[in-house]
Protein backbone atom coordinates (compact mmCIF):
# COMPACT_ATOMS: atom_id res chain seq x y z
CA UNK A 1 0.00 0.00 0.00
CA UNK A 2 1.46 3.21 -1.00
CA UNK A 3 0.33 5.43 1.55
CA UNK A 4 1.56 3.29 4.54
CA UNK A 5 5.40 3.54 5.39
CA UNK A 6 7.35 1.33 7.95
CA UNK A 7 8.72 4.32 9.57
CA UNK A 8 12.58 4.73 9.91
CA UNK A 9 13.89 4.97 13.16
CA UNK A 10 16.71 7.46 14.43
CA UNK A 11 19.85 5.07 15.28
CA UNK A 12 23.03 6.30 17.13
CA UNK A 13 25.90 4.33 17.57
CA UNK A 14 29.27 5.26 18.75
CA UNK A 15 32.57 5.76 21.73
CA UNK A 16 32.73 8.41 23.67
CA UNK A 17 35.45 9.45 26.17
CA UNK A 18 33.49 7.70 28.97
CA UNK A 19 33.38 3.90 26.66
CA UNK A 20 37.02 3.81 25.03
CA UNK A 21 40.45 5.10 25.43
CA UNK A 22 41.99 7.73 22.98
CA UNK A 23 43.56 5.00 21.24
CA UNK A 24 40.51 2.86 20.08
CA UNK A 25 38.38 6.38 18.79
CA UNK A 26 41.51 7.33 17.03
CA UNK A 27 41.07 3.61 14.86
CA UNK A 28 37.24 4.10 15.26
CA UNK A 29 37.49 7.26 13.49
CA UNK A 30 39.12 5.69 10.33
CA UNK A 31 40.74 8.38 9.16
CA UNK A 32 43.94 6.78 7.72
CA UNK A 33 42.19 5.08 5.34
CA UNK A 34 41.79 5.06 1.57
CA UNK A 35 38.29 6.67 2.15
CA UNK A 36 36.58 8.96 3.42
CA UNK A 37 35.12 7.79 6.86
CA UNK A 38 31.37 9.26 5.45
CA UNK A 39 31.51 7.45 1.89
CA UNK A 40 32.14 3.94 3.89
CA UNK A 41 29.21 4.07 6.16
CA UNK A 42 27.35 5.80 2.97
CA UNK A 43 28.12 2.29 1.40
CA UNK A 44 25.91 0.20 3.93
CA UNK A 45 22.10 -0.67 2.68
CA UNK A 46 20.68 -1.07 6.04
CA UNK A 47 21.56 3.06 6.45
CA UNK A 48 18.82 5.19 4.75
CA UNK A 49 20.70 8.57 6.63
CA UNK A 50 23.69 9.05 7.71
CA UNK A 51 26.17 11.64 9.46
CA UNK A 52 29.37 10.58 10.78
CA UNK A 53 30.74 12.61 13.51
CA UNK A 54 34.21 12.28 14.37
CA UNK A 55 35.69 14.71 17.10
CA UNK A 56 38.38 13.99 20.07
CA UNK A 57 36.28 12.52 22.38
CA UNK A 58 33.63 11.24 20.07
CA UNK A 59 32.78 8.78 17.25
CA UNK A 60 29.50 8.65 16.30
CA UNK A 61 26.99 7.24 13.14
CA UNK A 62 23.71 9.23 13.52
CA UNK A 63 21.73 7.47 10.84
CA UNK A 64 18.07 6.58 10.32
CA UNK A 65 17.22 3.08 9.60
CA UNK A 66 13.93 0.78 9.04
CA UNK A 67 15.61 -2.17 10.81
CA UNK A 68 18.08 -0.84 13.82
CA UNK A 69 19.22 -4.44 14.87
CA UNK A 70 20.29 -4.72 10.84
CA UNK A 71 22.30 -1.46 10.88
CA UNK A 72 23.92 -1.88 14.16
CA UNK A 73 25.59 -5.25 12.93
CA UNK A 74 26.24 -3.87 9.47
CA UNK A 75 28.33 -0.89 11.32
CA UNK A 76 30.35 -2.93 13.92
CA UNK A 77 31.05 -5.17 11.28
CA UNK A 78 32.43 -2.27 9.28
CA UNK A 79 34.30 -0.91 11.93
CA UNK A 80 35.53 -4.10 12.47
CA UNK A 81 36.94 -4.72 9.14
CA UNK A 82 38.48 -1.24 8.65
CA UNK A 83 39.95 -0.50 12.25
CA UNK A 84 40.95 -3.70 12.44
CA UNK A 85 39.25 -4.17 16.02
CA UNK A 86 37.46 -7.89 17.32
CA UNK A 87 34.22 -7.81 17.76
CA UNK A 88 34.62 -7.92 21.93
CA UNK A 89 36.05 -5.12 21.75
CA UNK A 90 33.52 -2.89 19.61
CA UNK A 91 30.81 -4.59 21.77
CA UNK A 92 32.49 -3.31 24.92
CA UNK A 93 33.08 0.15 23.66
CA UNK A 94 30.00 1.05 22.00
CA UNK A 95 27.00 2.73 22.93
CA UNK A 96 23.77 2.87 20.64
CA UNK A 97 20.40 4.58 21.17
CA UNK A 98 17.24 4.12 19.00
CA UNK A 99 14.14 6.20 18.58
CA UNK A 100 13.45 8.54 21.62
CA UNK A 101 16.91 7.59 23.02
CA UNK A 102 18.87 8.29 20.04
CA UNK A 103 17.09 12.03 19.30
CA UNK A 104 17.53 12.75 23.44
CA UNK A 105 21.23 12.28 22.93
CA UNK A 106 22.00 14.49 19.90
CA UNK A 107 20.29 16.95 21.39
CA UNK A 108 22.48 16.64 24.44
CA UNK A 109 25.46 16.25 22.29
CA UNK A 110 24.53 19.68 20.68
CA UNK A 111 24.26 21.37 23.72
CA UNK A 112 27.56 20.07 25.37
CA UNK A 113 25.58 18.33 27.81
CA UNK A 114 27.67 15.14 27.20
CA UNK A 115 30.72 16.61 26.47
CA UNK A 116 34.26 15.76 28.93
CA UNK A 117 33.72 19.51 29.84
CA UNK A 118 29.89 20.48 30.35
CA UNK A 119 29.23 23.77 28.45
CA UNK A 120 32.49 24.31 25.97
CA UNK A 121 31.63 25.32 22.98
CA UNK A 122 33.23 23.42 20.19
CA UNK A 123 30.73 20.32 19.89
CA UNK A 124 28.59 22.45 18.44
CA UNK A 125 30.50 23.84 15.22
CA UNK A 126 31.94 19.97 15.42
CA UNK A 127 28.39 18.85 14.70
CA UNK A 128 27.84 21.22 12.03
CA UNK A 129 30.79 20.39 10.02
CA UNK A 130 29.97 17.16 10.34
CA UNK A 131 26.23 17.79 8.57
CA UNK A 132 27.97 20.00 6.37
CA UNK A 133 29.47 16.89 4.92
CA UNK A 134 27.16 14.44 4.81
CA UNK A 135 24.43 17.57 2.76
CA UNK A 136 27.39 17.50 0.20
CA UNK A 137 27.79 13.58 0.30
CA UNK A 138 24.23 14.13 -0.03
CA UNK A 139 23.45 11.34 3.00
CA UNK A 140 21.02 13.20 5.00
CA UNK A 141 17.51 13.47 3.93
CA UNK A 142 14.34 14.60 5.57
CA UNK A 143 14.70 12.73 9.13
CA UNK A 144 18.33 13.80 9.83
CA UNK A 145 18.04 17.62 8.12
CA UNK A 146 15.18 18.17 10.78
CA UNK A 147 16.96 16.40 13.55
CA UNK A 148 20.44 18.21 13.25
CA UNK A 149 18.86 21.42 12.44
CA UNK A 150 16.42 21.48 15.44
CA UNK A 151 19.74 20.42 17.59
CA UNK A 152 21.49 23.35 16.74
CA UNK A 153 18.45 25.15 17.58
CA UNK A 154 17.99 23.68 20.65
CA UNK A 155 21.78 24.16 21.68
CA UNK A 156 21.69 27.92 21.08
CA UNK A 157 18.52 28.31 23.26
CA UNK A 158 19.96 26.37 25.89
CA UNK A 159 23.02 28.84 25.51
CA UNK A 160 20.72 31.55 25.33
CA UNK A 161 18.29 30.44 28.28
CA UNK A 162 20.58 28.85 30.89
CA UNK A 163 24.35 29.99 32.50
CA UNK A 164 25.30 26.17 31.41
CA UNK A 165 28.59 28.33 29.87
CA UNK A 166 29.19 31.27 31.92
CA UNK A 167 31.74 29.04 33.84
CA UNK A 168 32.55 26.58 30.59
CA UNK A 169 36.21 25.54 29.46
CA UNK A 170 37.10 23.54 26.56
CA UNK A 171 39.61 21.37 25.89
CA UNK A 172 42.01 23.53 24.90
CA UNK A 173 41.50 25.77 28.28
CA UNK A 174 41.38 22.65 29.92
CA UNK A 175 45.21 21.54 28.49
CA UNK A 176 46.40 24.98 29.08
CA UNK A 177 45.15 24.78 33.46
CA UNK A 178 47.70 21.30 32.97
CA UNK A 179 50.79 23.36 31.94
CA UNK A 180 49.90 25.71 34.95
CA UNK A 181 50.40 22.67 37.40
CA UNK A 182 53.36 22.05 35.86
CA UNK A 183 55.11 24.83 35.53
CA UNK A 184 53.56 27.11 38.58
CA UNK A 185 52.86 29.67 36.09
CA UNK A 186 53.34 30.78 32.97
CA UNK A 187 54.75 33.91 32.66
CA UNK A 188 57.70 33.86 30.46
CA UNK A 189 57.45 30.46 29.27
CA UNK A 190 58.00 29.41 25.47
CA UNK A 191 55.32 27.84 23.35
CA UNK A 192 54.86 26.02 20.11
CA UNK A 193 51.87 25.00 18.88
CA UNK A 194 51.17 22.28 16.56
CA UNK A 195 48.41 23.12 14.47
CA UNK A 196 46.03 25.94 13.24
CA UNK A 197 42.91 25.22 13.45
CA UNK A 198 39.90 26.40 16.03
CA UNK A 199 41.45 23.97 18.87
CA UNK A 200 45.03 25.62 18.38
CA UNK A 201 43.64 29.12 18.08
CA UNK A 202 41.99 28.51 21.54
CA UNK A 203 44.66 27.18 23.15
CA UNK A 204 46.83 30.10 22.11
CA UNK A 205 44.94 32.78 23.35
CA UNK A 206 44.52 30.73 26.86
CA UNK A 207 48.32 30.66 26.86
CA UNK A 208 48.97 34.24 26.16
CA UNK A 209 46.48 35.51 28.69
CA UNK A 210 48.28 33.68 31.13
CA UNK A 211 51.92 35.07 30.62
CA UNK A 212 53.24 32.98 28.09
CA UNK A 213 56.04 35.88 26.08
CA UNK A 214 56.72 33.39 23.11
CA UNK A 215 54.92 31.84 20.95
CA UNK A 216 55.49 30.12 17.36
CA UNK A 217 52.80 28.41 15.15
CA UNK A 218 53.84 25.33 13.12
CA UNK A 219 51.35 24.19 10.71
CA UNK A 220 51.40 21.95 7.39
CA UNK A 221 49.56 24.65 5.27
CA UNK A 222 52.39 28.02 5.85
CA UNK A 223 49.73 30.48 5.04
CA UNK A 224 47.37 29.79 7.87
CA UNK A 225 50.02 29.51 10.04
CA UNK A 226 51.54 32.88 9.02
CA UNK A 227 47.86 34.23 9.35
CA UNK A 228 47.24 33.21 12.96
CA UNK A 229 50.51 33.96 14.33
CA UNK A 230 50.19 37.66 13.08
CA UNK A 231 46.56 37.76 14.85
CA UNK A 232 48.03 36.41 18.00
CA UNK A 233 51.43 38.44 17.76
CA UNK A 234 53.45 35.63 17.18
CA UNK A 235 56.27 33.66 14.61
CA UNK A 236 54.73 31.13 12.13
CA UNK A 237 56.78 28.30 10.63
CA UNK A 238 56.52 24.77 8.61
CA UNK A 239 55.89 21.75 10.07
CA UNK A 240 59.28 20.74 8.85
CA UNK A 241 61.21 24.29 10.89
CA UNK A 242 59.33 21.73 14.80
CA UNK A 243 62.68 20.66 15.48
CA UNK A 244 63.91 23.65 15.67
CA UNK A 245 61.21 25.16 17.53
CA UNK A 246 61.77 22.51 19.88
CA UNK A 247 64.73 23.80 21.11
CA UNK A 248 62.95 27.17 22.24
CA UNK A 249 59.49 26.01 23.70
CA UNK A 250 58.86 24.93 27.18
CA UNK A 251 55.05 24.27 26.36
CA UNK A 252 54.40 21.87 23.26
CA UNK A 253 50.13 21.94 22.39
CA UNK A 254 49.80 19.93 19.40
CA UNK A 255 46.34 19.85 17.69
CA UNK A 256 46.30 18.62 13.85
CA UNK A 257 43.99 16.56 11.74
CA UNK A 258 47.12 14.33 10.66
CA UNK A 259 46.42 10.68 10.12
CA UNK A 260 49.83 9.88 11.91
CA UNK A 261 52.51 11.26 14.14
CA UNK A 262 54.03 14.99 13.33
CA UNK A 263 56.09 14.45 16.53
CA UNK A 264 58.19 11.13 16.51
CA UNK A 265 60.02 10.20 19.43
CA UNK A 266 63.48 10.54 17.38
CA UNK A 267 62.77 13.76 17.15
CA UNK A 268 62.33 14.76 20.51
CA UNK A 269 65.60 12.56 21.35
CA UNK A 270 67.37 14.65 19.36
CA UNK A 271 66.10 18.22 20.77
CA UNK A 272 66.62 17.40 24.24
CA UNK A 273 70.81 17.18 24.45
CA UNK A 274 70.74 20.79 23.11
CA UNK A 275 67.97 21.60 25.22
CA UNK A 276 70.30 20.63 28.09
CA UNK A 277 67.58 17.86 28.87
CA UNK A 278 65.56 21.36 29.86
CA UNK A 279 61.90 19.94 30.69
CA UNK A 280 59.64 19.69 28.33
CA UNK A 281 55.83 19.68 28.58
CA UNK A 282 53.85 18.03 25.61
CA UNK A 283 50.15 17.86 25.09
CA UNK A 284 48.42 16.51 22.29
CA UNK A 285 44.71 16.99 22.05
CA UNK A 286 44.42 15.71 18.63
CA UNK A 287 42.68 12.30 17.98
CA UNK A 288 43.96 10.82 16.10
CA UNK A 289 47.08 11.04 18.38
CA UNK A 290 50.17 13.87 16.69
CA UNK A 291 52.58 12.62 19.33
CA UNK A 292 54.72 9.39 19.73
CA UNK A 293 53.56 8.21 23.37
CA UNK A 294 57.10 6.42 23.40
CA UNK A 295 58.68 10.49 24.09
CA UNK A 296 56.99 9.95 27.93
CA UNK A 297 59.58 7.63 28.30
CA UNK A 298 62.55 10.49 27.87
CA UNK A 299 63.61 12.28 30.57
CA UNK A 300 62.30 15.05 31.59
CA UNK A 301 59.59 14.48 28.71
CA UNK A 302 56.11 15.04 29.86
CA UNK A 303 53.62 14.23 27.69
CA UNK A 304 49.42 14.15 28.14
CA UNK A 305 46.83 13.34 25.73
CA UNK A 306 43.23 14.06 25.62
CA UNK A 307 42.18 11.68 28.66
CA UNK A 308 44.53 12.85 30.68
CA UNK A 309 42.26 16.33 31.12
CA UNK A 310 39.45 14.40 32.60
CA UNK A 311 40.93 15.01 36.59
CA UNK A 312 40.84 18.97 35.73
CA UNK A 313 37.42 19.17 33.58
CA UNK A 314 35.94 17.32 37.05
CA UNK A 315 37.00 20.58 39.59
CA UNK A 316 34.44 22.64 37.56
CA UNK A 317 31.65 20.41 37.01
CA UNK A 318 29.85 21.08 40.52
CA UNK A 319 29.50 25.01 39.44
CA UNK A 320 27.58 23.74 36.27
CA UNK A 321 25.35 20.83 37.50
CA UNK A 322 22.40 23.57 38.59
CA UNK A 323 22.59 24.98 34.85
CA UNK A 324 22.93 21.56 33.53
CA UNK A 325 19.82 19.57 35.20
CA UNK A 326 17.73 23.16 33.54
CA UNK A 327 19.44 22.38 30.22
CA UNK A 328 17.90 18.37 30.83
CA UNK A 329 14.79 19.70 31.54
CA UNK A 330 14.66 21.95 28.02
CA UNK A 331 16.41 19.01 25.90
CA UNK A 332 13.39 16.43 27.74
CA UNK A 333 10.89 18.88 26.18
CA UNK A 334 12.39 19.99 22.69
CA UNK A 335 12.70 15.93 22.37
CA UNK A 336 9.15 15.51 23.09
CA UNK A 337 8.42 18.18 20.38
CA UNK A 338 10.66 16.58 17.61
CA UNK A 339 8.86 12.82 18.55
CA UNK A 340 5.65 14.59 17.61
CA UNK A 341 6.43 15.61 14.06
CA UNK A 342 8.06 12.35 13.24
CA UNK A 343 5.23 10.70 13.93
CA UNK A 344 3.75 12.69 11.83
CA UNK A 345 5.45 11.53 8.75
CA UNK A 346 3.25 8.66 8.22
CA UNK A 347 0.04 10.10 8.52
CA UNK A 348 0.44 12.56 6.54
CA UNK A 349 0.45 11.18 3.20
CA UNK A 350 -2.72 8.74 4.29
CA UNK A 351 -4.82 12.16 5.67
CA UNK A 352 -3.58 13.69 2.14
CA UNK A 353 -4.77 10.93 0.13
CA UNK A 354 -8.22 11.40 2.30
CA UNK A 355 -8.59 14.86 1.73
CA UNK A 356 -7.55 14.50 -2.29
CA UNK A 357 -10.17 11.69 -2.57
CA UNK A 358 -12.71 13.40 -1.25
CA UNK A 359 -12.16 16.80 -3.45
CA UNK A 360 -12.20 14.62 -6.37
CA UNK A 361 -15.49 13.54 -5.34
CA UNK A 362 -16.62 16.90 -4.75
CA UNK A 363 -15.89 17.85 -8.38
CA UNK A 364 -17.19 15.05 -9.62
CA UNK A 365 -20.57 15.49 -8.12
CA UNK A 366 -20.45 19.22 -9.17
CA UNK A 367 -19.60 18.58 -12.53
CA UNK A 368 -22.59 15.61 -12.61
CA UNK A 369 -24.84 18.92 -12.24
CA UNK A 370 -23.46 20.86 -14.50
CA UNK A 371 -27.04 20.98 -16.16
CA UNK A 372 -28.39 22.22 -13.17
CA UNK A 373 -25.52 24.78 -12.28
CA UNK A 374 -25.38 26.25 -15.50
CA UNK A 375 -28.56 28.01 -15.11
CA UNK A 376 -27.11 30.00 -11.99
CA UNK A 377 -25.87 33.12 -11.69
CA UNK A 378 -21.88 33.46 -11.08
CA UNK A 379 -22.33 34.63 -7.92
CA UNK A 380 -24.95 31.36 -6.84
CA UNK A 381 -22.22 29.02 -8.48
CA UNK A 382 -19.24 30.75 -6.08
CA UNK A 383 -21.67 30.09 -3.42
CA UNK A 384 -22.15 26.13 -4.27
CA UNK A 385 -18.54 25.40 -4.84
CA UNK A 386 -17.81 27.76 -1.22
CA UNK A 387 -20.69 25.16 0.15
CA UNK A 388 -19.73 21.85 -1.13
CA UNK A 389 -16.04 22.46 -0.05
CA UNK A 390 -17.66 23.52 3.89
CA UNK A 391 -19.44 20.51 3.81
CA UNK A 392 -16.37 18.33 2.93
CA UNK A 393 -14.13 19.87 5.10
CA UNK A 394 -16.43 19.60 8.36
CA UNK A 395 -17.08 15.54 7.38
CA UNK A 396 -13.88 15.02 7.40
CA UNK A 397 -12.45 17.30 10.41
CA UNK A 398 -13.42 14.43 13.04
CA UNK A 399 -11.95 11.48 11.30
CA UNK A 400 -8.68 13.46 10.43
CA UNK A 401 -8.33 14.43 14.11
CA UNK A 402 -8.54 11.09 15.31
CA UNK A 403 -6.04 9.98 13.10
CA UNK A 404 -3.51 12.18 13.91
CA UNK A 405 -4.14 11.29 17.78
CA UNK A 406 -4.24 7.79 17.44
CA UNK A 407 -1.52 6.98 15.68
CA UNK A 408 0.60 8.07 17.96
CA UNK A 409 1.70 4.69 19.30
CA UNK A 410 2.31 0.92 18.19
CA UNK A 411 -0.46 0.66 16.65
CA UNK A 412 -0.31 3.37 13.79
CA UNK A 413 0.69 1.13 11.00
CA UNK A 414 -2.87 -0.90 11.70
CA UNK A 415 -4.71 2.17 11.85
CA UNK A 416 -3.59 3.93 8.98
CA UNK A 417 -3.90 0.52 7.10
CA UNK A 418 -7.48 0.74 7.70
CA UNK A 419 -8.25 4.79 7.05
CA UNK A 420 -6.51 3.83 3.27
CA UNK A 421 -9.40 0.89 3.16
CA UNK A 422 -12.02 2.74 4.42
CA UNK A 423 -11.40 5.60 2.36
CA UNK A 424 -10.32 3.75 -0.90
CA UNK A 425 -6.90 4.77 -1.18
CA UNK A 426 -5.40 1.11 -2.03
CA UNK A 427 -5.32 1.93 -5.60
CA UNK A 428 -7.36 -1.28 -5.96
CA UNK A 429 -10.90 -2.11 -6.83
CA UNK A 430 -13.62 0.41 -8.08
CA UNK A 431 -13.71 3.56 -6.68
CA UNK A 432 -16.43 4.17 -4.03
CA UNK A 433 -18.50 7.61 -3.92
CA UNK A 434 -19.16 9.35 -0.67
Amino acid sequence: MSQISNRPKVLLIGVNHKTASVDIRERLALKGGDAPAINLFAGLPQLEELVFLSTCNRVEVISSTKDPDDAKDAVKRLWMEKAGMDRGLIDSSLYSYEGRDAIRHVFKVASSLDSMIVGEPQILGQMKDAYRKAVEAKTSGAILNRLLNKAFSVAKLIRTETGIASSAVSISYAAVELAKKIFGELKGKKALLIGAGEMAELAARNLLSNGVSGLVVANRTLSRAVELAKELKGSAISLEEMESALLEADIVISSTGAPDFVLTGEAVRRVMRPRRHRLLFLIDIAVPRDIDPEVNDIDNVYLYNIDDLKGIVEVNKAGREKEARKAERMVDSEVIKFISWLETMDVVPVIQGIRQKAEEVRRNEIARSHSILRDLTPEQQKAVEVLTCSIVQKILHDPIICLKKETRDDGAKDILEAASRLFGLNGSGEDRHF
